[in-house]
């Protein structure tokens, strides 16, 4: 079993894949990922002091950050610290908002440092563990739980389409034209009444962990004021392989985001619009990739076309 992160001397205990992944990575003026990793165990040893918190087992990670299971007053806790990126920044708002209705309860937050202190969920048990068909179900669910009005911090998304449609007209020789067409066009219609609602606009299979005092909870919000139908895409293009093994992608796609729109009481067409619009602008933003991830690009592309079949 490994050993529990020394918080005060954190240097060592950042994995080499996380460490490998933020090298050289390009962020807010005047910080690279290599600045931000230097000033990580600094970071650490602050936060372990200030909130009083001992290591209780090693550092996990995801794509843009780390997260260590921790103790304070003898309670279990959970810190996460976030390579500074825009998606990240309301975080904390958002959780704080929905006050642990739906989503993981924040515990303190210190947005100078990117850092969270959260309540302890099942970490290794998420809704890939489950069946397909009841994971849409709860996440559908979960998009009930968490609709409110969005308040005046998070961006609009009518604003973030202004610049989509651009880069769909702009293009890309590595994404059908006429899929970059119509995606503009609908964005078009679409943006108009789409905001005000608090959105999680990430909300996957593993962003929802098994939890004790709730059966699931969603993490990693990337929140938005937007419209829930925009939130159903990434169930579409997670979970990929079971997708792709199905005796007909279109039915298995369409059959999921029907049952997330049917738990969450939103409108199945407008759902599947916003779905493509985002496989469309996915697959765009990745061709323009300097190394394109070949199999996300198949993947995005596949299912843009499987939503309008």
């Amino acid at each position: 079993m490994s050993e529990p992160a020394d918080l005060t001397d954190f240097g060592t205990a950042v994995p080499d894949d996380f460490r490998d992944a933020l090298a050289g990575r390009p962020g807010a003026p005047d910080l690279t990922g290599d600045d931000w990793l230097r000033g990580l165990p600094r970071t650490m040893a602050e936060l372990a002091h200030r909130w009083d918190l001992v290591a209780d087992g090693p550092v996990w990670h995801g794509v843009c950050a780390v997260v260590v299971p921790c103790h304070r007053a003898g309670e279990p806790v959970v810190l996460k610290v976030s390579w500074p990126h825009s998606e990240a920044r309301l975080e904390h708002l958002a959780l704080r908002e929905w006050g642990g209705r739906g989503a993981v309860r924040l515990l303190a937050a210190d947005p100078a440092h990117w850092a969270m202190l959260l309540e302890p969920l099942s970490h290794d048990r998420d809704l890939t563990s489950i069946g397909l068909l009841e994971a849409c179900e709860e996440i559908g669910g979960l998009f009930r739980q968490l609709d409110r009005p969005a308040s005046p911090q998070f961006d609009l998304l009518s604003a973030q389409t202004d610049r989509w449609i651009a880069q769909c007209r702009k293009g890309s020789p590595l994404v059908p034209r006429r899929m970059t067409d119509q995606a503009a066009g609908m964005m078009t219609d679409l943006r108009e009444g789409c905001d005000g609602r608090l959105i999680h606009q990430d909300l996957h299979f593993e962003n929802v962990l098994a939890a004790e005092r709730a059966p699931w909870l969603a993490i990693d919000p990337k929140p938005l004021s937007g419209e829930w139908t925009f939130a159903v895409a990434p169930v579409l293009w997670n979970r990929w392989d079971e997708a792709a093994a199905s005796y007909s992608l279109r039915t298995q796609l369409r059959l999921r985001l029907g049952l997330v729109a049917e738990a969450a009481g939103i409108d199945e067409s407008r759902a599947l619009a916003w779905s493509f619009v985002r496989l469309v602008c996915n697959a765009v933003w990745e061709a323009a990739e300097s190394e394109p991830d070949q199999h996300m690009l198949s993947v995005f592309v596949t299912a843009a076309k499987a939503m309008l079949e």
